[in-house]
């Protein structure tokens, strides 16, 4: 005789039931006594193990003992469907070995050899398919290519009422829910999952602080610039629109709109009352870039809408340059050479390959965050005698661009390939359009969260203080800095729109200051004194020994009994050797040894002069080692 079901309501003999289970115990080497016991009482109580569905949920639960496995076995055998008061309360963690030779194994093996494909560890893997998979399908009855997201809808529902009636979070199985939507995704079995709702508060809502005509106005403005502004700008926008409403309507409650505005009466109130506002995050005051921002904010909403011709729009200009306090322009923040190399090696070396390789490409092509997650698996072009290069999405400037790659980003990029979970194409959340994003982690693309997560670590282990991402967009402008490279070729490898954005960078290490810097230091190297009284700048010659002071960058003199060095700025001596070229100078051969030690430091100084390029300082040593020779010819014995 066949099960009773659904197809065939016709009631099997209790025995026969048994029977089967024994047969089904038997088959995996299991059995026992209180087990069978269990399952005869059951039976005997429930002849038509469909009415068990209709008793009260406190008293099915009490049925566990010794029944838990017969009833599981009726489930699987079709003879009746889990309910979820029962199944949220019974484990289920056996349920891969409890189903072996039934229709439920195909699916749940197939369920969870897809969730592994996408990166889920076998831990979290059989924690999708036991806590959600397998509780749908015992309850619904169907395979798993006819669940749905009404069916995943139930669940959730039902496991948000227990957590009602018993207190038991649901959230743990609310979160293994939606990963169990994005494996049936990308097994094509269930259309993308929803995004998550925008939870943001309306403009009238943000606008409940400012009262009056304004409040509407500025709801309007903040509808109008949607359509040229994503959401996260004309939320911010909200934010500092609505901190001046308040202002002006609290200050004049009489207020009837924006061409009710005075600039003695509300504008210059506000900025000073700006420049002393709280800082509700810091407890400190705005920043002045704050501040600046909020100025823009007002600024740039009378403005448009007057030139948009509003009726409410104030009759005169309001806010000028002048108003907007002068910002700090802080050198780039980037990584110096060695806090550099110790974080690529504790990227390297981290276990977290996704997210790590990640922050390498970041930093080996000077990518901004939301450009690197939006890169597709088509960035890499290579071109004829060209190399590779990177095409870079739309970003922050809305432009595109290609970066060239070497070796080893390309080797990064293979590395990232092999490791991201692959499945469906994904809606790019602003196109609408399916992209398959090179960055997907759990059949999701890998978030920002992520990447800031694994950077902290990666900073902690390396010994570094805190690191933000965009510091390695910085590090990578400031190698090319000292590489050399143009103007030109910087702004179109970080895509600026400006020279003014690329030339930060350029201000940061100019090679025409670095010229004049290494100028300078030959120099200062010499350690001149301080000016005496006399006005005289003395070279204190301390510290320089025989061996070393024909080297130093300085004008230097031989003298007989000794020598001379003076800065360069000082230029050399008039009265340098003055007394070897005068032709009342006379010696004799017992001064032929000091003659001879200073035409050769002469020779060896005309030598250093001509390596310097002084090739003035050159010609006067080459004529003091000509003068010398004559007089050691003089003072020789015939």
């Amino acid at each position: 005789m066949q099960p009773a079901n659904a197809s065939n309501p016709l009631t099997e003999d209790p025995s026969l039931v048994v029977d089967a289970f024994r047969d089904y115990l038997a088959a995996r080497g299991h059995g026992s006594t209180p087990v069978f016991s269990g399952a005869r009482t059951f039976m005997a109580r429930w002849p038509e193990p469909g009415d068990w569905l209709d008793e009260p949920l406190e008293q099915r639960v009490e049925t566990k003992y010794h029944t838990t496995g017969f009833i599981l076995f009726l489930m699987l055998t079709g003879r009746i469907h889990g309910d979820y008061g029962y199944l949220l309360n019974t484990k289920l963690t056996n349920i891969l070995s409890a189903c072996v030779g039934q229709a439920l194994e195909t699916d749940l093996l197939f369920f969870l050899g897809r969730a592994r494909t996408l990166g889920f560890s076998e831990r979290v893997g059989r924690a999708m398919t036991t806590g959600v998979v397998a509780r749908v399908l015992l309850h619904t009855g169907s395979p798993l290519c006819a669940v749905g997201s009404g069916e995943l809808e139930e669940f959730e529902t039902a496991c948000r009422a227990r957590e009602q009636r018993t207190g038991r979070s649901a959230h743990p199985y609310l979160v293994l829910s939606a990963n169990v939507r994005r494996v049936l995704f990308h097994a094509e079995l269930m259309p993308e999952p929803a995004p998550k709702p925008d939870t943001r508060a309306t403009f009238s809502q943000r606008m409940e602080t400012v009262h009056g005509p304004l409040a509407q106005t500025l709801e309007r403005y903040l509808e109008r610039k949607t359509v040229t502004c994503v959401a996260h700008t004309v939320s911010s926008l909200a934010t500092r629109l609505a901190h001046f409403g308040a202002y002006a309507t609290t200050l004049d409650p009489d207020l009837s709109g924006p061409h009710g505005l005075e600039r003695c009466r509300h504008i210059e109130p506000y900025l000073i009352m700006l420049s002393r506002a709280p800082n509700t995050k810091s407890g400190g005051i705005l920043s002045p870039a704050e501040q600046a921002r909020r100025i823009h904010a007002v600024s740039n909403f009378l403005r448009e809408i007057t030139e948009w011709g509003w009726p409410d729009a104030p009759a005169r200009q309001l806010l000028f340059r002048s108003d907007i306090p002068r910002l700090p322009r802080p050198l780039p923040r980037y990584l110096p050479p060695d806090s550099d190399r110790m974080l690529a090696r504790a990227l390297v070396e981290s276990s977290n390959r996704l997210a790590a390789d990640a922050l390498l490409l970041q930093r080996a092509c000077g990518l901004r965050i939301g450009e690197l997650l939006d890169l597709e698996m088509d960035c890499v072009h290579q071109l004829a005698g060209n190399g590779a290069w990177l095409k870079v999405p739309l970003g922050k400037m809305k432009t595109e661009r290609m970066v060239p790659l070497d070796e080893d980003s390309l080797a990064l990029l293979d590395r990232i390939i092999a490791t991201r979970s692959p499945g469906q194409a994904i809606t790019h959340p602003v196109s609408g359009k399916p992209v398959q994003f090179l960055f997907t982690h759990y059949g999701k693309r890998l978030q920002v969260s992520g990447l800031r997560n694994e950077l902290d670590r990666a900073a902690a282990s390396a010994g570094l203080g805190h690191v933000t991402t965009h510091q390695l967009r910085h590090t990578y402008a400031t190698a090319l800095i000292n590489a050399g490279v143009t103007l030109q070729a910087l702004m179109s490898l970080l895509g600026h729109v400006s020279a003014e954005m690329s030339l930060r960078y350029a201000s940061l290490f100019d090679s025409t200051v670095r010229t004049e810097y290494e100028r300078a230091l030959d120099l200062a190297k010499t350690r001149i004194g301080t000016t005496t009284g006399t006005g005289r700048v003395l070279l204190p010659i301390r510290n320089i020994t025989d061996g070393n002071w024909r080297e130093t960058p300085t004008i230097k003199s031989r003298l007989a009994g000794g020598y001379c060095l003076r800065a360069l700025a000082q230029e050399a001596c008039p009265y340098a050797n003055i007394c070897e070229h005068c032709p009342s100078f006379r010696t004799e051969n017992s001064n032929l040894p000091v003659l001879e030690a200073q035409r050769k430091d002469a020779a060896l100084l005309a030598q250093d002069a001509r390596g310097r390029g002084w090739d003035s300082e050159a010609r006067r040593h080459q004529a003091l080692v000509a003068q010398l020779e004559k007089l050691i010819d003089e003072a020789s014995p015939a």
